[in-house]
Parts: structure tokens; sequence; C-alpha cells
């Protein structure tokens, strides 16, 4: 698993999704798999099967998410600059074919959510834009085909 780059904010939302986890769903699902076993046989206990597969799933979910924050590198959001487009940037862009203004903020792909406007950098929009000023046009290839934005302002 290769380096993840997030933020504070970003770190400390998986650290409190792997605490719940572990301390609120992980004894759940033990109590679960007790009350089945003490149902009797096990090799016809479809409840005892279906809280050891949930068990699975949660420990594949709990390992997930630690080996994320293992591999993270925290962004110090003092170093970020607003000269050119990069990660942490809030980037206003307006669709040069329909002239809508959106405004995303590019972020890793552990924090990317598209109802919060944060799109991650690995996304076809996001690479075309990093790099590039204020003023500049981007031109992005995406499934729909070539799209160009203009880059109108780059904050924080």
């Amino acid at each position: 698993m290769g380096v993840t780059y997030m933020t504070e904010e970003g770190y400390n939302k998986i650290l409190a999704e792997i605490n719940y986890l572990e301390s609120v769903k992980r004894p759940e699902i033990s109590a679960q798999i007790a009350e089945a076993r003490d149902k009797g046989d096990l090799s016809e206990n479809a409840e005892y099967d279906a809280a050891k597969e949930a068990q699975g799933i949660l420990e594949g979910k709990i390992a997930q998410l630690k080996g994320l924050i293992s591999n993270a590198r925290l962004i110090d959001e003092a170093q970020i600059k607003t000269d050119v487009v990069q990660i942490m940037n809030k980037v206003k862009i307006k669709n040069l074919q329909n002239k809508a203004v959106m405004t995303y903020t590019l972020v890793s792909d552990s924090e990317a959510n598209l109802k919060e406007n944060k799109i991650a950098v690995s996304t076809p929009i996001a690479q075309g834009l990093m790099g590039k000023k204020v003023g500049d046009i981007a031109e992005i290839q995406v499934p729909s085909g070539m799209m160009k934005f203009e880059i109108m302002e780059i904050s924080i």
C-alpha cells in the first residue's frame, strides 16, 4: 500500500471510525456469535454463520483502516501555497463550454466526498488542474470527452 496524504481532520476521522468499530461493533458481533452458539448445533445454524461472516467483514474493515493510517502522511496546512494548484487547495473553475462555475477542494482519495465538493487528487479533473495557475486553461480528458476549464481562483 502506498503513502496516503491526508489532513489532520481526515486522519482523526479515520481514528474515530476505528475506535467505534473496535469498541462498539466488535463487542456487538461477539455477543451475536455467543448467542447463536448457545442455540445448539453449529453445522445447521444460519444465525451463527451470518454472525461469523459479519465478524470477518468487520475485521477486514478495521485492518483496511489501520493500513490506511499506518501509511498516512499528514499535510501541514501552513505549508500549502496558492500560486499553483496542489493538494488541499480550493479551486474555483469555470467550464468554458457551459459557463458553469464550480469550486472543488483537492484532497486525498480517503477524504474525497463529492457532497462536500472534495475531489480526490487521483481523479482526471484534479490531475488536469494540478500545477495550473489562475487564468490558465486546463484541457482535461474525461469519459464524456475533452473538457476545458479556466482556473478562476486558488485558495486554502
